[in-house]
């Protein structure tokens, strides 16, 4: 990569871009002078890792911006729209499950929910499993009952005008029966809350009182059942860990791992008491610090998308001093936000348990990763062997035609990044120029789409480019030398040097370009198991999209003929069951909670020859 002038870098501060020569962005850094931070990496005594990075490169961009702050949330922003591939990111974050409450509903439900936060959502936890999230709501539900089915269910029990089971095992007030007011709701939702994060006290405090009302009356049987609640309260709380003898709020962060990756553990504390838990991987491309991976944790922990920061965050070693985080993180709170680092005391203690429960983590994803790595490693190795590559695959896009006597024809197209499915890079494709069944035809015109919007992308900027705009180390075909014949033609056709590969299903044969006689590779080797691997994960692929095509046509026409049945409604009925068979099994009942009563009744009676 060549070195830009200093001159032409500006002395302010900003983010700045590595790319590859394909143009996608393999580093996003900020620096309060870009000036200074850029021209770092030319230098000859560059550490392995960031040097890979900078080989890697093909040319560096930078955006300005007006002060430290600004750069660290347009880091932020860019990081997360291009995932690259040598910065630091927090992993299997999104896996955590998390109790969930939706306030934006009018009468807001309790779920559990995983990945990406929503507005209008609020989120406890995470929690380690699932199982603890409703075992706790098991506890409460029947002293602060509230409604965790959906919204099709809550519908549909409306227009009965019935409560549904939950109503009857006392462990929802059946809101959508209006046997409950707003206001008694708004308190069962706030109490569930309140436990959530610890604080049950006042929660408590309302229910004894209560209890003794009740007992007061002579209402024994009412009072009993309260005591019972309080007593489910109490036990849910005391699952919360105490770590603290302070009602206080703050998050912990501690640290473990060696010069590649770092585990990180993060104690979510409320009140005293730990209400959540997320551990996470980190893959350290390039030689950091503990500092500059704590701000990598941070930015990732505290993004716009995530709950705000509490007003204490407990970390084993300080970002750096150059970056305002502190201040950052004060904004995103909107009040002040301290990072500290504990010294001595309950806290200190805090932190070297978390540390060991860190070290603990880390050891177990270490045997597990080495053996996975290794494997994927000797996978890609014995493919690259068997088909004579000049190195090994480490894309591999997999393409396969599903059909039925000519109809409904559709394409798919599969991607192993190191061995692993990039299912963000998936592409399915309808055919749209094929007559008739002809797969030969039908993978032509899948290829030749694929790697025509792949040539269009290079002439675009950098910014615009799609997730074409990648090419395979191998392209694989399912089928035999006709399907090869087609793909070869294409890419001749593009000039383009891309190894190509077919694997046929009857004998597990592999054909290649150029070779009149199949490869037949030994069953125990391992690159006939990945071909088999990704070859099969193209076939599931497009036949699940051949059957949602085929299952929307069908819909279509029966629909069509019903009487009330427009577009909007069409698409509801779609959404909500998917395929003429579970149209068919839904009751009158059913269906009226997405259109009509009357209309309901029309499509019932077409859907069972009625009509």
């Amino acid at each position: 990569m060549k070195r830009p002038a200093s001159a032409e870098i500006p002395d302010a501060p900003g983010a700045y871009l590595f790319r590859d020569a394909h143009g996608q962005v393999t580093y996003v850094g900020k620096a309060k002078s870009l000036r200074k931070r850029v021209v770092t990496y030319f230098n000859k005594d560059l550490a392995p890792r960031t040097r890979a990075m900078v080989e890697a490169s093909d040319r560096v961009e930078w955006i300005v911006v007006d002060s430290e702050v600004a750069a660290l949330f347009l880091e932020y922003g860019l990081i997360k729209e291009h995932l690259p591939r040598f910065n630091i990111r927090l992993r299997d974050d999104k896996s955590y499950p998390y109790l969930a409450i939706t306030r934006f509903d009018e009468w807001p439900r309790a779920r559990v929910m995983r990945g990406a936060k929503k507005p209008g959502v609020q989120y406890f936890g995470p929690y380690a499993h699932a199982y603890a999230i409703r075992n706790t709501l098991d506890l409460l539900l029947k002293s602060l009952p509230i409604r965790t089915c959906s919204d099709t269910v809550f519908r549909r029990h409306q227009l009965k005008d019935r409560p549904c089971i939950e109503y009857e095992i006392e462990r929802c007030s059946a809101p959508c029966v209006g046997y409950v007011d707003p206001v008694t709701y708004a308190e069962h939702v706030d109490g569930l809350a309140q436990v959530l994060t610890g604080s049950a006290d006042d929660l408590i405090s309302r229910l004894e009182g209560r209890m003794r009302e009740a007992s007061d009356r002579l209402e024994y049987e009412r009072a009993a059942r309260i005591r019972d609640h309080i007593r489910d309260v109490r036990k849910a709380v005391a699952r919360q860990e105490v770590v603290s003898d302070r009602p206080e709020d703050f998050d912990l962060i501690a640290m473990d791992g060696d010069d590649l990756e770092t585990s990180v553990l993060v104690l979510k504390v409320r009140n005293g008491r730990v209400v959540g838990r997320l551990g996470s991987i980190i893959d350290k491309v390039e030689d950091v610090t503990p500092g500059r991976i704590m701000a990598a944790v941070l930015r990732d922990l505290y993004g716009e998308a995530s709950p705000s920061p509490p007003p204490l965050v407990l970390v084993e070693a300080q970002p750096p001093e150059d970056e305002p985080w502190s201040d950052l993180l004060s904004r995103r709170r909107g009040s002040r936000v301290v990072i500290r680092t504990p010294r001595r005391g309950p806290k200190r203690r805090l932190m070297q348990t978390a540390k060991t429960n860190a070290a603990e983590a880390f050891v177990r994803h270490r045997m597990r990763r080495r053996s996975d790595h290794n494997a994927r490693a000797r996978d890609l190795r014995s493919l690259q062997t068997v088909l004579t590559l000049p190195e090994p695959p480490l894309r591999i896009e997999a393409y396969d035609i599903s059909t039925i006597q000519g109809r409904h024809t559709v394409g798919s197209m599969v991607v192993l990044e190191d061995g692993l499915p990039r299912r963000s890079h998936y592409r399915r494709f309808r055919i749209r120029k094929v007559e008739g069944q002809d797969d030969f035809a039908s993978m032509e015109e899948v290829v030749r789409r694929r790697f025509t919007a792949y040539l269009a992308d290079l002439d675009k900027p950098a910014s615009e480019r799609g997730k074409f705009s990648y090419p395979p180390s191998l392209v694989l075909i399912d089928g035999g030398p006709g399907q090869i014949g087609r793909a070869v033609e294409v890419l001749d056709h593009l000039d383009l040097d891309i190894p190509v590969a077919g694997l046929a299903k009857r004998m597990e044969e592999v054909y290649v370009p150029g070779q009149p006689e199949p490869i037949v590779i030994p069953r125990d080797q391992p690159a006939l198991h990945l071909l088999q691997r990704v070859r099969d994960e193209a076939h599931r692929f497009a036949l699940m999209y051949h059957r949602q095509i085929r299952g929307k046509r069908m819909i279509d026409s029966i629909l069509d003929d019903v009487d009330g049945i427009g577009p909007a409604r069409k698409k509801a009925l779609i959404r909500e069951f998917g395929s003429v068979k579970q149209l068919r099994k839904a009751d009158v009942d059913r269906l009226a909670g997405v259109v009509p009563l009357r209309v309901a009744e029309n499509l019932y009676d077409t859907l069972h020859g009625r009509a």
